[in-house]
């Protein structure tokens, strides 16, 4: 008969950090496997050391490579495939044979360990257990001595060998991390700390539990010091202090896009993470997760001026501000109140950042295929900011110019006339069998997208949550095999 499997995990390091069932395991094992580079040591067998008997037979497991180049036809990658395949076939002989295998591995087995590749390819053919271990991600919180996620805080875990882009946009992004694989990455993973404003968060633990274990301030650490076993931690904010008060603040419009979460960038939820205060319309504000230590200040919808004027005073006393819209706040949004406030004199000192969000436009035209594809303009048909004669006058200009018209605001409870007179204009220029999307609370509970004839709109089923897509003479509407709908623009406009 086969002989058994083990994936044992020993932890960080701490021989006494292993658990009972992994020194179990090496007990029953006939075979003692690990890994180890060229130079021989292996971390594995050090930590599980004073439990490999003499009689067990050890199978040491050599990288062919690991930081330096390779002359293999299939370069580091096709040098550790086969490097694995040959290390499993080691393996599968002696559990053929009928002898017991323990493969050690620091940490977890199947959590970012080199077991993971026997793993894969021995599974399905052999009796196999996987035994647990303490990963570095818990041995360095415990060794910061302080929360790693509490609450509903997103831990995000990172390989430092991510691009840097990358890295900063994921760290923006959540609320706790812990960035693996340091070594040579460091100054990349500093880079990227410091981009996304985590930099003073960021905490540094090298070798967790073992000799040489050393804590440190990340930013204060000397990249010409840092080994691969070493780790950098953004712990938990749940009672992080927040300052009162900084030598300058800054305000941060931000947009959450049509609804939810879903549609927020990494940049975005950074944003909105770091701020010491959210200020914006109620409706805005409670899409956005609340956070301890922060301060929500909600208000109406009508008030953008003072709203701004509001953010920019409390930025001037030295407070993170954002300032939350819907949509792209830079699309008949905040974004114009705040700086139109900041360009007076008193607030010439205070910084201000616009964020773009997914606007409400590019929101329905991804959800009914893609009417935007060619030109295309935006109006809003709200009569409050600006003279309905002037809105006519565009609408009649962007019609006859054949731009697809994506048409915000288009009506409310005390504005009924003027999706109506809008269809009269439009029918002046466009065929009475244009499409038009009436798209009405994208990405919300309420969602409804429907693809309706220029002459059959119906201004009743329009209201401010809904926005209109109206098609130019090339649109065209298409029902797919599946009976789905779609619009979409061509993107080459015929020659005369």
């Amino acid at each position: 008969m086969s002989g058994k499997l083990y994936g044992v995990g020993l932890g960080p390091g701490d021989p006494s950090l292993m658990t009972v069932r992994a020194v179990e395991a090496i007990a029953e094992a006939d075979v003692i496997a690990y890994h180890s580079a060229r130079h021989g040591r292996s971390i594995a067998r050090s930590i599980a050391a004073k439990h490999i008997r003499p009689a067990h037979i050890e199978e040491r497991l050599v990288y062919p490579v690991t930081t330096e180049t390779t002359d293999h036809p299939g370069g580091y990658k096709g040098a550790m495939e086969e490097f694995y395949a040959e290390a499993s076939a080691r393996l599968a002989a002696h559990l053929d044979a009928g002898r017991t295998v323990a493969v050690l591995a620091e940490g977890d087995p199947l959590f970012y360990g080199s077991y993971m590749h026997m793993h894969k390819r021995l599974v399905d053919r052999y009796d196999t257990e996987v035994i647990p271990g303490v990963t570095s991600v818990s041995a360095a919180a415990a060794r910061l001595g302080t929360p790693l996620a509490e609450g509903e805080e997103v831990l995000t875990i990172l390989p430092g060998t991510l691009p840097e882009e990358e890295l900063t946009a994921r760290l923006a992004a959540t609320d706790v991390a812990v960035v693996m694989k340091l070594g040579r990455t460091f100054t990349k993973v500093r880079g990227a700390l410091e981009s996304s404003g985590r930099l003073g968060e960021a905490r540094y633990v090298e070798r967790a539990t073992m000799a040489g274990e050393r804590l440190a301030e990340l930013a204060d650490v000397d990249p010409e010091s840092v080994p691969y076993f070493s780790v950098a931690v953004l712990p938990s904010q749940v009672d992080a202090e927040r300052p009162e008060a900084r030598e300058r603040g800054e305000v941060v419009v931000v947009g959450t896009g049509p609804a939810g979460p879903l549609w927020l960038t990494p940049e975005t939820r950074g944003a909105l993470a770091a701020a010491d205060d959210l200020v914006g319309y109620t409706t805005y504000l409670d899409r956005v997760p609340r956070r301890p230590g922060q301060v929500r200040h909600g208000s109406d919808n009508r008030v953008e001026s003072e709203r701004a004027e509001f953010a920019l005073d409390l930025a001037r006393r030295g407070r993170r501000v954002a300032v939350v819209s819907g949509g792209d706040p830079g699309v008949f949004a905040m974004a114009t109140a705040v700086l139109e406030v900041a360009s007076q004199k008193e607030y010439a000192d205070v910084a201000v950042r616009v964020l773009p969000g997914v606007t409400a436009a590019n929101a329905a035209a991804a959800r009914a295929g893609a009417p935007l594809g060619h030109d295309y303009a935006v109006l809003s048909l709200s009569d409050r900011l600006k003279p309905w004669e002037v809105i006519a006058e565009r609408l009649g200009a962007a019609a006859s110019a054949d731009l697809v018209l994506a048409l915000y605001n288009p009506g409310s409870r005390s504005r009924t006339w003027q999706v109506g007179k809008a269809r009269e204009l439009l029918l002046e220029h466009r065929a009475p069998d244009t499409p038009v999307v009436v798209a009405r609370d994208v990405g919300g509970p309420g969602e409804r997208v429907r693809i309706v004839r220029l002459a059959d709109l119906d201004p009743a089923e329009v209201d401010m949550r809904t926005i209109l897509l109206v098609g130019s003479s090339q649109t065209q509407a298409v029902r797919r095999g599946n009976g789905e709908e779609i619009v979409w623009t061509p993107r080459r406009y015929p020659e005369e």
